[in-house]
């Protein structure tokens, strides 16, 4: 296969704030199974990819239709960028199956809100702009960073941004970047070592979709929002 496209969900084994987190259940299900059911529910990939280092993970990946063939042969600490481990899966997959990928889409398994929807906006976006990398993000909402401060033992206020006095809708959007959904161009992913490549883009998305899980209090927070997600969908508002 020349110029196929595959999503890559790396899903580390040695999680510690929320241990075997890729793995809890969320809403009836593993929580990485909402991550692979989206990839494959989108149709925009040819392989859906699971890179772990864990043989557990690897099995609930593929009781959940993804493939896990391999297990992860480096960046599986603490320490490892996200992206390097995309890369190495990458890389792992194009010797496994003698394929070579146009299109990679890094989708984090501690992002369970984001579906099918947004992974298809993203990649529809992705390759109108011709861009080589895409990140995804929210805009600020109520948490407005243009108001941030740093207290001293005194509780005295330093202002780290100019515009702390001007009324919230006078100030520009600001955006944050989410694991959600991270796209690139392959061979030019492997270049650079990064999704921050030359010239990335960000590509907005609803903050209610693009929810990193990374401690319990997001966790709380996440399950609050899909089951008001859910009770919306059902009322049809």
């Amino acid at each position: 296969m020349v110029n196929g496209r595959i999503a890559i969900i790396p899903a580390r084994g040695g999680s510690k704030r929320i241990p075997r987190k890729n793995i809890v259940d969320f809403l009836g299900k593993p929580i990485i199974a909402w991550t692979i059911d989206a990839a494959r529910q989108s149709g925009c990939f040819d392989r859906v990819l699971v890179s772990t280092d864990d043989p557990e993970i690897a099995q609930v990946a593929r009781e959940h239709g993804a493939e896990a063939p391999f297990l992860r042969a480096r960046h599986a600490n603490d320490t490892s960028p996200s992206s390097l481990a995309t890369i190495a899966a990458l890389q792992q997959a194009q010797t496994y199956w003698n394929e070579t990928y146009g299109l990679v889409a890094q989708l984090m398994p501690n992002c369970p809100l984001r579906g099918k929807q947004e992974i298809q906006a993203a990649v529809v976006t992705f390759e109108r702009s011709a861009a080589e990398f895409q990140v995804s993000c929210f805009k600020f909402g109520w948490m407005n960073p243009w108001w941030a401060t740093q207290l001293d033992i005194d509780g005295r206020p330093t202002r780290l941004l100019d515009q702390q006095a001007a009324r919230s809708q006078d100030l520009p959007a600001l955006y944050c970047p989410t694991g959600a959904i991270w796209l690139a161009q392959a061979v030019q992913l492997l270049e650079a070592g990064t999704f921050y490549g030359p010239d990335h883009r960000y590509a907005p998305m609803e903050w209610t979709a693009a929810i990193d899980i990374d401690d319990l209090e997001d966790l709380e927070m996440a399950r609050a929002v899909a089951l008001m997600r859910q009770a919306r969908m059902a009322s049809g508002v």
